[in-house]
């Protein structure tokens, strides 16, 4: 054999090598991933699922198709995914601060209650309502889903601080202060008229300091910097970001800069990364898209006075926007670089996974629950160990959570 045909074997031989050994570290690694992903807690800490339990066809036992309109979360794809523990998200539109207003967007929070209670009621072999870290890790244990409640957007408690006990008995374990727009708590970080209470409100000062008695979660997605800061100053408990990413990585209103993340770390609280889109990567220029955008933002302001059959239509219409502009997605890989900025900016204790899932989170990768895998494989093969991933889906937030109920506690028999 001559020398060229012997390095042409032997090298042909090598790169057969490569690729198979390549292949068999590629295997180990998803083996690894799959492994670590089924053994931690995993907690999505926002979700609004319950928008789809208003339609009357949707069942959360049977497993629907996230691109045929059959939303991003049941039973069957949590369990597909690998998701332990959800918080369903009791969320009312912003509308006209008035007193028939309230009264409305208070019976609308409640009707939401309800219809989760019932949901979960006829699921109880699946999944049972939780109201305490221990609660979720006891029903992990028992092969159960875990499922809390949120509110997102403070308006149902219009000025009324006895309604904080009710929606916390009704098992609300955190509120989201306001959502796109400003209400009588605190300014919210996307109100085209601008801020109006220059931060957080006296009412709000007083919401969260209810909240803090009660054991509820402070919630600082949607709020302005202003009201950011103002909450960390009044606040007696840890804080959260249910579902937020890095200003430093995307340029969004809704995203906390780096000195909040430090402060939110001081705190003790936590931030818990979302996979929409747009608060994960600013996306590349087009402007039909940001035109159909801008419009369907308009009509959902409108939300709150639609009747049960246009906000339907509204749904499908954000559906239908969500396909026709999927190949545009931020991915998987982009929502794990905000993880990694976040672990380097303020370590590992104060990061976790709030996913938005059906109020606009998905990305490519991670469409759906049954995709959430993916996000420990990419953190796998970034390095990240057992431990940390343990913090970050879970144990990080429900750190948080006992934190909260602790200083509850205190204040209770302080007050006793």
């Amino acid at each position: 054999m001559s020398k060229t045909w012997l390095y042409f074997a032997c090298m042909t031989s090598l790169i057969v090598y490569i690729s198979c050994s390549g292949d068999n570290a590629q295997q180990e690694l998803t083996q690894r991933a799959a492994e670590i992903h089924q053994k931690v807690l995993t907690v999505d800490s926002h979700t609004d699922t319950p928008l789809r339990l208003m339609r009357s066809e949707f069942d959360l036992s049977k497993r629907h198709d996230p691109y045929q309109r059959g939303g991003r979360l049941d039973f069957p794809r949590m369990k597909e995914g690998g998701l332990d523990v959800v918080f369903f998200a009791v969320f009312v539109a912003q509308g006209p601060r008035t007193v028939e207003y309230n009264l409305n967007a208070r019976e609308k929070a409640f009707n939401i209650f309800d219809l989760v209670h019932e949901a979960l009621k006829q699921n109880s072999e699946l999944a049972q309502l939780a109201y305490s870290p221990d609660d979720a890790y006891r029903l992990e244990s028992e092969g159960k889903f875990a499922v809390f409640l949120g509110m997102e957007n403070g308006y149902p408690i219009g000025n009324d601080l006895s309604l904080l006990e009710k929606y916390y008995d009704l098992g609300a374990r955190y509120i989201t202060l306001c959502h796109t727009k400003n209400n009588d708590i605190c300014d919210s970080s996307t109100d085209p008229n601008g801020p109006e209470n220059q931060g957080l409100s006296a009412f709000g000062e007083k919401v969260v300091l209810e909240m803090n008695k009660l054991g509820m979660m402070v919630d600082v997605s949607h709020i302005s910097d202003e009201a950011f800061y103002d909450v960390l100053a009044v606040s007696k408990a840890p804080v959260i970001a249910s579902h937020s990413c890095a200003r430093a990585l995307c340029d969004n209103p809704r995203n906390l800069d780096d000195q909040m993340l430090k402060l939110l770390a001081a705190k003790e609280g936590v931030i818990q990364i979302c996979v929409l889109s747009m608060y994960v990567k600013d996306p590349p220029p087009n402007p039909q898209r940001e035109e159909e955008y801008s419009a369907l933002i308009k009509e959902s302001a409108l939300s709150d006075q639609m009747s049960e059959k246009e906000r339907e239509e509204l749904s499908n219409k954000w559906d239908a926007f969500q396909k026709k502009y999927a190949q545009e997605m931020a991915t998987v890989s982009d929502v794990v670089d905000h993880i990694d900025h976040v672990v380097r900016t303020i370590g590992i204790d104060y990061v976790g996974i709030g996913t938005d899932f059906d109020g606009g989170g998905g990305v490519q990768g991670c469409y759906d629950v049954s995709e959430i895998g993916n996000i420990t494989l990419e953190l796998v093969k970034r390095g990240y160990n057992e431990q940390q991933l343990a913090k970050i889906w879970g144990a990080n937030i429900m750190r948080v959570f006992r934190e909260v109920q602790q200083v509850a506690n205190e204040l209770q028999k302080e007050a006793s």
